[in-house]
């Protein structure tokens, strides 16, 4: 369809959205939650047309901040009690059906935020038609068969699907281009004109911005260039050194992703000279907010601040009130043409550079019931999808030719010290490769002798893992575990392995952690054969609640996940800052994996590329890259990824012992007490001392 087609429909639309506000045509006990969700799709209009006719860019830092706030005011804090947004308060008022249907269609029209301010007026079009049309049935209910007669649920519940399955060829679609294509980045061309000096350009995005936003950009402002230069630089040249590294050729690629949250666009403009230098554009992606396009609670893409993460946590599987096989083949259509239509294009992509950041208030959600939930049913056809979909991605941007770079950054919120607290970042964040290597290598060299390392816990800390190792054929040519340096995963600081299942056993445990921005207490994961066999966590007083929250956040919906990573963090400094500064429950898992023994679920850390030949700087090939389960892809793709990979870090303070058994049941002591104790790696102690 054409955009002036969508004009010519969105004009129809929004004249009968201001109609409907003064319409009583619906039961009485609906009328306010159509008039309140009409009220707030015209205010986005409002904002659309401020863009569309230039008013926007006259308008005062004071004005644009009063206009993000009320788009935003409706899920912040206290209000969200009341809000249709919050599937509880809606399913007080229409019983549980009825208001999680209208809740998530409410969720839905607020995914129009951001298209205001991109004029999208395609995309608002086609939100504005799906509320009236809801709004249709409930006022055609009315009228045939009485004044407080309802709709059935199956009837919004259609509605409701047929626009999801739709519009999959125009708003996933549309993600896909956007994920790929460097001709469509609106914040790319956004960072590169805007005045960086001036507070009013973050509101230009249509994100909510608060003082972390603001203050990040401040405190940017006032860096010297050099040290803006060495963030940017040791950002990308991570990039770089993670193709080199892995003897992947960057130069067959033309496009890479930068994923961030605003108030770093100082750092970002530089990026994206240095990409350019390496002959990479910039594609710039917003992390996705329609039921559509995003994936849970997960903010894939550039973000502002998130205004509720209650409320991303309560709409996570609003698909469960849609979701079926037929909706399912439906998309993995879409994927596929959508790949194949631009196979040449998707080819050029050479992956993801993230910049995270961490220091918010940290956030452990409540359990809602009446927030919508997959089925078992659904958790399969999520689980078939996400490999499927992963599978197709990989025919046309293929693992063994991508990579990626990661590193995080505070932001105001971390505390008082703040600008303190980001020197000491920026300091780990660069801290001598080379002095890291060297200690490493004598870490792997210990390792490397062994059949299995066996970890356990102190004090109250019930880890007791033995974890089994990769045999080597000719250990003057091979090793075991990879030598990480600053490169995909900045800071430097950890040796790791994808470790044998068969012969894993043990327990899990850490009393504390942050996973994808959730807390977690009392973490516990039961393993037998590198598989999970049990779990749980404290954070709810009905054990089952707890379980439950393991398994949809960190078991992703699988009935188990096998052990694909253990590493033995090294960046001690990276440790004593947490510790000094009280913010070890902020560090985000980038950082805090390097601060003790990690164990990652799901995918080894080389799924979609175990064939390619890695190296460590000493010139031995690390041969333990696969497992039981990633060897499945020789015989039975859909068998070998799980699509997730989930770090858990067990803190130095609550490790009693790291140990390697040699094939003769020799003990080799790599730590112990949370002190390194093997010769050659006593330097990694020094900051502890410190401490």
């Amino acid at each position: 369809m054409s955009m002036e087609e969508y004009r010519e429909r969105h004009i129809l639309a929004v004249d009968r959205l201001r109609g409907l506000v003064a319409e009583e045509t619906v039961t009485e006990q609906y009328l306010h939650y159509f008039q309140d969700v009409a009220i707030f799709l015209l205010e986005l209009e409002n904002v659309r047309r401020k863009i569309d006719s230039g008013a926007w860019d006259h308008y005062s830092i004071e004005e644009m901040r009063s206009i993000n706030e009320i788009l935003y005011s409706d899920i912040v804090g206290d209000h969200y009690g009341k809000s249709w947004a919050n599937p509880a308060y809606a399913a007080g008022k229409f019983g549980v059906e009825r208001g999680r249907l209208l809740s998530m269609l409410y969720a839905e029209m607020r995914s129009g935020l951001p298209y205001a301010f991109e004029n999208r007026v395609d995309y608002l079009t086609i939100l504005c038609e799906l509320f009236i049309e809801v709004y249709n049935c409930f006022e055609t209910a009315c009228r045939e068969k009485g004044e407080n007669a309802v709709p059935e649920e199956k009837e919004i519940r259609d509605i409701i699907y047929w626009y999801a399955s739709d519009y999959c060829d125009v708003f996933l679609a549309d993600r896909i281009l956007d994920q790929i294509d460097p001709e469509r980045s609106f914040a790319a061309e956004l960072i590169g004109n805007a005045d960086l000096d001036d507070d009013r350009y973050l509101y230009r995005f249509g994100e909510y911005i608060t003082e972390n936003e603001l203050g990040t950009a401040h405190y940017l402002r006032m860096l010297p260039e050099e040290t803006l230069q060495k963030m940017a630089d040791v950002y990308t040249e991570g990039y770089r050194t993670g193709f080199a590294n892995t003897g992947k050729d960057l130069s067959k690629k033309s496009v890479v992703n930068i994923r961030y949250t605003l108030g770093f666009e100082k750092v970002v403009r530089l990026a994206v000279d240095n990409f350019r230098k390496m002959g990479l554009k910039p594609v710039i992606y917003r992390a996705a907010s329609g039921v559509i396009t995003k994936r849970e609670h997960h903010k894939i893409g550039y973000t502002g601040a998130i205004p509720n993460r209650q409320y991303e946590y309560d709409h996570r599987q609003d698909q469960a009130l849609f979701m079926d096989k037929r909706y399912i083949e439906r998309r993995l259509e879409v994927i596929r043409t959508v790949y194949e239509q631009h196979r040449d294009t998707a080819a050029q992509f050479a992956g993801p550079a993230v910049m995270e950041t961490f220091g918010e208030k940290p956030f452990s959600p409540e359990s809602v019931p009446e927030a919508p939930v997959y089925t078992e049913e659904q958790k399969e056809l999520a689980v078939q999808y996400d490999g499927r979909s992963g599978q197709i991605t990989n025919e046309y941007i293929r693992g063994d030719e991508r990579s990626f770079t990661i590193i995080a950054w505070p932001v105001p919120e971390i505390g008082e010290k703040y600008e303190e607290i980001f020197g000491e970042v920026i300091r780990i964040n660069t801290l001598d490769a080379k002095l890291y290597e060297k200690v490493q290598q004598t870490l792997i060299d210990a390792l490397d002798q062994g059949k299995c390392v066996h970890v356990t816990g102190k004090g109250a800390n019930r880890t007791d893992l033995t974890v089994r190792l990769f045999r080597l054929k000719d250990p003057s040519k091979e090793t075991i575990f990879e030598n990480c340096v600053a490169d995909v995963n900045i800071p430097v600081g950890e040796v790791f392995t994808s470790p044998v299942l068969e012969g894993t056993n043990g327990v899990l445990h850490v009393s504390r952690v942050f996973l994808e921005g959730l807390e977690y207490r009392d973490l516990e994961l039961h393993f037998e054969d590198g598989m999970i066999t049990d779990y749980g966590c404290g954070n709810f007083a009905d054990p089952e609640d707890g379980k439950k929250y393991v398994a949809d956040n960190v078991l992703k919906g699988h009935n188990s996940l096998p052990l694909g990573e253990f590493a033995i963090g090294t960046n001690t400094t990276a440790y004593v800052t947490g510790r000094r500064y009280g913010i070890e429950d902020k560090m985000p898992i980038l950082i805090a994996e390097k601060t003790g023994p990690h164990f990652a679920v799901g995918d080894t850390c080389y799924s979609w590329s175990e064939d390619i030949r890695v190296y460590n700087p000493n010139g031995k090939e690390i041969v333990a890259k696969d497992n039981s389960v990633s060897l499945n892809r020789k015989t039975d793709l859909s068998k070998a990824y799980l699509n997730c990979h989930t770090d858990i870090t067990v803190p130095y303070d609550e490790l009693e012992e790291i140990s390697v058994v040699t094939k003769e049941g020799k003990h080799i002591i790599l730590i112990k007490d949370g002190r390194f104790i093997l010769p050659g790696t006593e330097v990694l102690n020094e900051p502890l001392e410190e401490m």
